[in-house]
């Protein structure tokens, strides 16, 4: 009695037979000819090269300006020591003096609108891990939200017992230097509406929330927010809480909504605000237009055309192979079971 339903049990363990568990299910495999290869190497180069080209001349039709200023706009008596580093800090953490800084920028070509202008950030790592977590979604959209915020944003989570409205690192160090444009003493208005992303605007950031007790600590970070416009109207904050992969980043900072003519003189009057100096980082303003492929980016272009020449030269080398030292395809009639199919 025991031995059979031993026996039972352990046959009824054995998986039934099937074609796809034995691997007998119908496939492809294809037979890499040198055809074949050389065939899919050259229509590759034929198609990659074309699109590097597009993308480089696109690229090169971008016209761009990138004046740092950082350095520039710490005032000689600052900067005429040799611990200058340190001369740096004390100018911007110093709340009397004079912040304001103006330089001249020369359009090198023509500039059609809309021209973007931008501020980059160099040596700031907004990937951190601790910066990147600090931060509470749910209080930024919902006015309701009574949550804990330690967890998320602290140190920068309340003022006392009330909470801070935007809470965490990266709203409390907000951006904030400021540009002014002019051209032969005529101010140029710069467009600071809808430069956020659409959806942050209708959902991450509500239009009920209210900023509340931000930058009101010991410690101010960056900028300050106006308290009587709803989170969802807040483009400077919506675009800088969305943080950066690499320590060097460009983030809209507005639009000029008419063309620059080439050779022309530009006045930027710059309120040096903000502190890079403390961690030796660099601080940039940038002037561009767009082409179809977006801003200045030559990467994409030499990528490409790289790619389909490693392509095209794979392929010729193939072809030399070939016609110079052929390799022939074995014939399956020597196979052994096909010599003796009767297996003696």
């Amino acid at each position: 009695m025991g031995e059979g339903t031993s026996s039972a049990s352990k046959k009824s363990r054995k998986p039934d037979y099937s074609r796809f568990t034995q691997q007998e299910l119908p496939a492809c495999k294809p037979i890499l000819t040198p055809q074949w290869v050389v065939t899919t190497f050259i229509f590759l180069g034929i198609v990659f090269i074309p699109i590097g080209l597009a993308s480089l001349s696109a690229s090169e039709k971008v016209v761009e300006i990138v004046d740092r200023y950082d350095d520039d706009c710490v005032p000689s008596n600052y900067t005429d020591k040799q611990l200058v580093y340190h001369d740096s800090i004390s100018f911007i953490q110093n709340n009397k003096t004079n912040k304001t800084c103006i330089k001249t920028l020369t359009v090198p070509k023509k500039m059609k609108h809309p021209i973007y202008v931008y501020y980059q950030l160099d040596n700031f790592y907004q990937n951190h891990r601790r910066y990147v977590k600090s931060r509470n979604d749910e209080q930024l959209r919902d006015p309701n939200f009574k949550g804990d915020l330690k967890k998320t944003c602290a140190p920068e989570d309340m003022n006392g017992n009330q909470p801070v409205i935007p809470c965490g690192l990266i709203a409390w160090s907000l951006f904030n230097d400021t540009y002014r444009f002019s051209i032969k003493d005529k101010p140029l208005q710069i467009n600071r509406k809808n430069i956020s992303w659409p959806s942050d605007r209708k959902h991450k950031f509500g239009s009920k929330v209210y900023p509340k007790n931000f930058q009101k600590g010991s410690l101010i970070g960056g900028g300050t927010l106006n308290e009587s416009i709803p989170m969802s109207e807040q483009e400077d904050l919506q675009i800088w809480m969305r943080t950066a992969a690499l320590p060097q980043f460009r983030k809209l900072y507005g639009k000029l909504e008419f063309d620059l003519e080439a050779n022309e003189k530009i006045t930027v009057v710059i309120q040096n605000n903000y502190n890079t100096y403390t961690f030796e980082g660099k601080k940039s303003l940038v002037l561009s237009t767009t082409t179809w492929i977006g801003g200045k980016n030559n990467f994409l272009g030499i990528a490409y055309l790289t790619v389909g020449g490693i392509c095209l030269f794979v392929a010729i080398t193939f072809i030399l192979m070939y016609v110079i030292k052929p390799r022939p395809f074995g014939d399956p009639a020597y196979l052994s079971w096909n010599l003796n199919p009767t297996g003696n």
